[in-house]
């Protein structure tokens, strides 16, 4: 009777960020070998003494010094020729981040790290480009049912901020006057007495996001839908 073998596992993780009306993703230049050299999403292998979502936050901190993020799991890629050097089945796990808050610092295994817009990506190795294309069509599929693109802008914002996010993720454009409409129909956003200050052009009124009305109206039976 053959021995058991455990196959290698590795977690990759999605990071997306949104600045200057593009949505971004994290992404390190690879230090090791295969694909030396190469852009790739942040990944590791699995230690025997974690879990998966322990060693998720563990090889993203260590190849991009990010740390403290919640991110949710995606799913387990596993074809069987996605890793040249052998089998390897990677878990990903994607999150949503505001860029600024995070000082970007490439690990041993990385010689960079750096945000890349999602529309003028560099070639990615294994099967990172199939990886990146799932968690965006996840992140869209989200997006039209719950707020969770406020988690990729500031806590204050203009109007024409949220909607080049929208934009962004979807790769289309809105019409002004209706998506503002809609958005403001929802009544989820808190008016503020400030304006955006260091701006070329005429100065927008800033907005908050209303969480706690949001998780009100949702325990009554509101549906976010975009």
């Amino acid at each position: 009777m053959s021995k058991k073998i455990i196959e290698p596992l590795s977690v990759d993780s999605v990071i997306f960020g949104f600045e200057e009306a593009s949505l971004e993703v994290l992404l390190i230049k690879r230090a090791i070998k295969p694909s030396f050299g190469m852009w790739a999403l942040p990944g590791g292998f699995i230690r025997y003494d974690e879990n998966i979502d322990q060693a998720s936050a563990r090889v993203l901190e260590e190849r991009t010094g990010v740390k403290g993020l919640f991110m949710e799991q995606l799913g387990a890629f596993g074809e069987v020729d996605r890793f040249p050097l052998g089998r390897v089945i990677t878990v990903v796990y994607y999150a949503l981040v505001k860029p600024g808050q995070y000082k970007i610092n490439p690990g041993p295994d990385a010689s960079d790290a750096r945000w890349f817009n999602v529309k003028q990506l560099p070639e990615l190795p294994f099967d990172h480009l199939k990886i990146l294309e799932r968690s965006l069509s996840r992140l869209r599929q989200q997006l039209k049912y719950k707020p969770i693109g406020f988690n990729l802008l500031p806590d204050k914002f203009p109007l024409l901020a949220l909607q080049e996010l929208y934009e962004a993720i979807y790769d289309v454009e809105f019409d002004k006057p209706n998506f503002r409409r809609k958005i403001m129909k929802m009544n989820l956003l808190i008016p503020l007495n400030e304006k955006q200050t260091g701006v070329a052009h005429r100065s927008a009124r800033l907005y908050k996001f209303d969480k706690k009305r949001y998780d009100s109206l949702t325990e009554k039976g509101f549906i976010f839908e975009m």
